[in-house]
């Protein structure tokens, strides 16, 4: 990229990193309307990062949003159980329709498709990206103002198809306090900078336990490193989530929208701020 670089491609005859990027885009289905796509990844599984992407769409759907969530963990997908949703989704010869939470969140899920939920998805990688990309292209999104898309962990098939046939606003880091997640969080943060694409947050999951007694928080997993983390690569919102008994129940209930936490607020907020990116789509 040019140091004069306008980011205007249309003006701009350079074949650099950020045309070739921009190529790559796909348009959503032509009924869809979309105004704004976060991406939710964490470079490795099993630290809340499905968690945080419902906690999150339900946040914003308190805040009076339009949500979506795109489940792209397609052999793992857990967000129809959190919000209580077990119906097939359906669809026409024009596209497929998202299924709705009980409190009006679009869903589109691999679990919304398989005849029983426990069915196990087991194909290889590219076949996977493919199927993440037609929730993009077939689905029907309506009038959505934020589509999180909840990825699957790591820099494999699938985020790397989202990042680059996706427009995204920007992307929210899932960590835990262990020291080994420094490592991840860095992984994470490379990927999305060579993929130029903001990162806006970073949320710590499982920062602390809150003491029913006294309401001291204490850090199980150590002290928790979620602002230095943030502070060295330049993150502009932190969140923590505590380990919450609450949370457990009532996602294994199919009601984590119940949940009622400020812990992502300061999140949310850069969210809300920041831009989407304007896209001319590939053409096919």
């Amino acid at each position: 990229m040019s140091e004069n670089c306008t980011h205007d491609c249309s003006s701009c005859s350079s074949n650099c990193s950020s045309r070739t990027k921009e190529s790559m885009i796909k348009a959503p289905h032509a009924q869809s309307s979309i105004k704004k796509v976060i991406g939710v990844v964490s470079g490795k599984g099993g630290v809340g990062k499905s968690l945080t992407t419902a906690l999150l769409a339900s946040y914003a759907a308190k805040q009076g949003k339009s949500v979506g969530i795109m489940d792209a963990d397609i052999t793992g997908p857990s967000i129809p159980k959190m919000f209580g949703v077990s119906e097939h989704a359906t669809g026409s010869s024009e596209g497929i329709d998202t299924v709705l939470t009980p409190s009006g969140i679009q869903l589109m899920s691999m679990n919304l498709l398989l005849e029983e939920e426990t069915m196990p998805v087991v194909w290889r990688g590219p076949v996977i990206a493919g199927t993440v990309m037609q929730f993009w292209t077939d689905v029907i999104w309506k009038d959505v103002d934020l589509l999180f898309i909840d990825m699957p962990p790591g820099t494999g098939d699938v985020p790397l198809s989202v990042f680059q046939s996706i427009p995204l606003a920007g992307i929210v880091i899932v960590s835990t306090p262990q020291e080994l997640v420094k490592m991840i969080v860095e992984k994470a943060v490379n990927m999305a900078n060579m993929m130029n694409v903001p990162v806006l947050g970073l949320v710590e999951n499982m920062s602390y336990i809150r003491c029913p007694d006294c309401d001291k928080e204490i850090e199980v997993f150590g002290a928790s490193k979620v602002k230095a983390l943030a502070k060295e690569y330049i993150i502009p919102a932190t969140g923590r989530l505590p380990l919450d008994g609450e949370i457990t129940k009532l996602a294994d209930a199919g009601r984590i929208e119940d949940y009622e936490t400020d812990a992502l607020k300061e999140v949310f907020a850069v969210i809300e701020a920041a831009s989407q990116p304007k896209t001319d789509f590939k053409e096919e």
